[in-house]
């Protein structure tokens, strides 16, 4: 049977209703691609299966990876690809792969505004392994960290925020450039619209790409995203030589427009180190930089209400990303391991040593070796920060508005009344010491309403008016001895064996599925992972990449019933060092931002089919 197509007025052939789809059209040249345009015009929707296949304009290549089902199915998948002499870059955007990165960043913004403004739709919030979903669309330089969710046309990007993450929607290899987004194909009810879906492919499409090569790429500010991103890699790479945990440059602007806008607060006061904390450091770029350097050990913000500690802990937060020009943030630097940690009252524990935090309890419940499905306050920061240890943090980072009381402190009043032997908590102030000289692991505690940590802290910043000034010797007067209590040992992390097919459980035997539900949860198959405590999560596209990593791990024997967790996901990291994102799924064609392996960890230990076969010394 031949098969026949609707008429290019767009209007619906009766003869067109029932007819058996055809194969796919298998690609040719954009003339081609116009000419079957127009003969699906009015077709039934399923016919826009012919567009599968690869696409030769003359300055790129569109691959059409996949195909919705119908109108209200999650949208197509297109890939563009540039080929080196076509993208006209200079080998310096991207000749290491924090300049690769940073061009990339820079293109995707620049081609999701030529598209249109789009926003991001393409996978993050419902991603699977073919594709599924929403994300978002940041600006361009000096806007560029403001987060939009509105669509003007069929294509959305996913260009990210103000994080420079490595992602799957553009990527520079030797030169090529290689953009990926959704597309939502045009329809007239279930009829095909090939009006607007020639218009989207043979005219913005094109121009959209001509915005991004050679001199139309705007290769001005394709530097400074290169020359930020550098500079914020190398200082990263420069505190643990200096000392420090974390560094945050003067002129640097820390407040944020509103909790649901990341772009600067306008007319904030920019940032300027005390003398006494003030560090210098030589960069790449911007050569010589001044600003505070947060030092190794125990540091403790204070301050006010209102007068920033929140906002300098949330920037430090942010450090171990690096930032776009016009942010602010730009050279907020935090080392790459440092981990937030919160209180989160109901979740999973699964077998867990938390003795250095809980012992006797009343039910004779062994503490080290844990586990609950329904965690109280207390107990799941506990755990949270053993779990960060295990996976190679050496940084904590602890608000007091977001952690649980009693696992912070206990005063000298608490203390007399309830005896040591009737509780069975260990608050964080009497460990954090311990840590610091015995495991090498530094934090930096936010708090307002208590004074014990002035007696265990190497240094004290007072925020006044969101500026830092340094009140050590003066908290120290204050702050009095430090009881025997405050010294108390911190036992080694132990490291634990995780079981392969508890995780598999969750992902599936068959066609794994991955998705993310806006920021705040991986979805497994049918198993939901709650992140919303994990605040180092910035961007959907990362829950998705936590979610394929997660998978990654139960193939190709890296959790393989001996090697303890974070080996495993040491032996991750390290191929996705050599690969990229292809190294989580090759076969993936959604948007993925590629996560930190500590993020990773913390989504795992959340998964409530999660099981543990052992332990092993660390």
């Amino acid at each position: 049977m031949t098969r026949q197509y609707g008429r290019p007025s767009g209007r619906t052939s009766a003869g067109n209703r029932g007819r058996p789809r055809s194969r796919g059209a298998g690609g040719g040249d954009a003339s081609a691609l116009a000419a079957l345009l127009d003969r699906l015009d009015g077709s039934g929707y399923p016919a826009y299966h012919d567009l599968h296949g690869d696409w030769k304009f003359p300055h790129f290549t569109l691959s059409v990876r996949r195909v919705q089902a119908d109108p209200y199915a999650p949208p197509s998948r297109v890939e563009v690809r540039v080929s080196a002499e076509a993208a006209g870059l200079p080998a310096e955007l991207w000749r290491t792969p924090a300049a690769a990165r940073a061009t990339s960043s820079h293109l995707l913004r620049r081609f999701a505004s030529a598209l249109g403004g789009s926003a991001q739709a393409g996978s993050p919030s419902e991603a699977a392994f073919s594709g599924r979903g929403r994300s978002q669309h940041a600006g361009l330089e000096g806007a560029g960290s403001r987060r939009s969710t509105r669509r003007t046309g069929p294509f959305a990007v996913d260009a990210g925020g103000p994080e420079i993450l490595d992602r799957s929607a553009g990527r520079i290899v030797d030169g090529e450039l290689t953009l990926r987004m959704a597309l939502a194909l045009p329809a007239h009810g279930r009829r095909i619209d090939g009006v607007t879906a020639r218009r989207a492919l043979i005219e913005t499409l094109p121009a959209a790409v001509d915005a991004v090569r050679g001199a139309r790429a705007d290769l001005a500010t394709a530097r400074r995203f290169v020359a930020s991103v550098e500079d914020s890699v190398a200082l990263r790479e420069l505190l643990p030589d200096l000392g420090l945990v974390a560094f945050v440059a003067d002129g640097a602007i820390l407040p944020r427009r509103s909790g649901v806008d990341d772009e600067p607060m306008p007319g904030a006061l920019p940032f300027r180190a005390p003398e006494s904390m003030t560090v210098r450091v030589r960069l790449p770029h911007r050569g010589e930089v001044t600003g505070l350097g947060v030092p190794e050990g125990v540091t403790v913000v204070v301050g006010g209400g209102y007068h920033g500690k929140s906002t300098l802990l949330r920037a430090l937060e942010r450090g171990v990303y690096d930032h776009a020009p016009g942010d602010g943030r730009e050279l907020v630097v935090t080392r790459a391991d440092a981990v937030k940690i919160r209180a989160e009252d109901g979740r999973a524990v699964t077998r867990v040593d938390v003795s250095a935090f809980l012992s006797h309890l009343p039910q004779g419940t062994a503490t080290d070796d844990f586990s609950t499905a329904d965690a109280s306050g207390s107990t799941s920061q506990a755990a949270s920060i053993v779990e960060a240890l295990e996976a190679g943090s050496r940084a904590l980072l602890i608000d007091e508005d977001t952690a649980a009381t009693n696992i912070m402190i206990r005063d000298a009043r608490m203390r007399a009344l309830v005896a040591a032997e009737h509780e069975p908590l260990t608050p964080f102030v009497d460990v954090v010491r311990s840590l610091s000289r015995e495991h090498r692991v530094s934090t930096v505690v936010v708090t307002g309403g208590s004074g014990d940590y002035l007696a265990v802290a190497d240094r004290v910043i007072m925020m006044e008016s969101y500026q830092p000034h340094e009140v050590t010797e003066r908290a120290r007067l204050l702050g009095g001895e430090r009881t025997a209590a405050a010294d108390r040992r911190f036992p080694p992390v132990r490291a634990r064996i995780v079981r392969a097919d508890s995780v598999v459980a969750a992902t599936g035997t068959g066609r794994r599925r991955v998705r993310a539900r806006g920021r705040d949860a991986v979805l497994l198959g049918e198993e939901e992972i709650d992140v919303r405590a994990v605040e180092q999560l910035v961007d959907q596209a990362q829950l998705v990449g936590v979610g394929l990593a997660m998978a990654a791990l139960t193939t190709g024997g890296r959790l393989d019933g001996d090697r303890p967790m974070r080996a495993a996901l040491d032996v991750l990291a390290a191929e996705i060092a050599d690969r990229g994102f292809p190294a989580l799924a090759d076969d993936f064609a959604g948007d993925l931002a590629v996560p930190r392996m500590l993020e990773v960890a913390a989504a795992l230990n959340r998964l409530r089919t999660l099981r543990v076969a052992g332990f092993v010394a660390d």
